[in-house]
């Protein structure tokens, strides 16, 4: 008989991860977990000290997969018109990807998930602004079109999710999307003012 592999915190946050794309933070339990990971109770709270640990580990790493990793990943770019469309695009290229997300916003009024979307949302925003200052942008400018591209990125992602027929379908469309959108936010007719 093969030796029984012992689970990892990294095994119960992924099949968190999954649980709340698929079902939101109710979907987030112990036990539907341990049969998804294929282990008994006893290997959770071998890693967390209850499902409030197990929902707060899972959020840091959602929180350092997509939005501290997707960050470094644009500063590979060294030009920052480039890195917003890198950052577009990861949205229009994975929409499936933004699941988590959109359960974590669902259930915003969550003592536990509330400071970290409050923190996630200040992060990228900063970002953002960050990124439309270096493009030529006054302060007071970067930061409102920060805030209109992370709206848009929001609203990309729940119409992906809610109304998929409503969104550009093949990579052509995809791409003349990205295209609008990006002409849209770093135009400078737009008005600084």
């Amino acid at each position: 008989m093969p030796a029984k592999i012992r689970k990892t915190r990294a095994d119960w946050t992924t099949a968190a991860l999954a649980a709340l794309a698929e079902g939101g933070l109710a979907a987030v339990a112990i036990e539907p977990l341990a049969v998804r990971v294929g282990a008994t109770k006893g290997s959770a709270y071998w890693h967390f000290a209850n499902r409030e640990a197990l929902l707060v580990a899972t959020l840091e790493r959602w929180e350092l997969e997509h939005t501290e990793a997707v960050i470094a990943l644009a500063e590979q770019e060294t030009d920052p018109a480039h890195r917003l469309r890198l950052l577009f695009a990861s949205v229009l290229d994975r929409p499936e990807g933004n699941a988590v997300e959109l359960a974590l916003l669902a259930a915003g009024d969550d003592p536990v998930i509330r400071p970290v979307l409050d923190r996630v949302t200040d992060r990228r925003i900063a970002y953002l602004s960050t990124l439309f200052a270096q493009c030529g942008f006054g302060k007071a400018d970067a930061r409102r079109r920060a805030v209109l591209a992370y709206s848009a990125y929001l609203g990309h992602a729940h119409l992906f999710r809610m109304a998929p027929a409503a969104m550009p379908r093949s990579r052509a469309q995809r791409r003349a999307h990205l295209d609008a959108s990006m002409a849209a936010l770093l135009s400078k007719e737009n008005g600084s003012g």
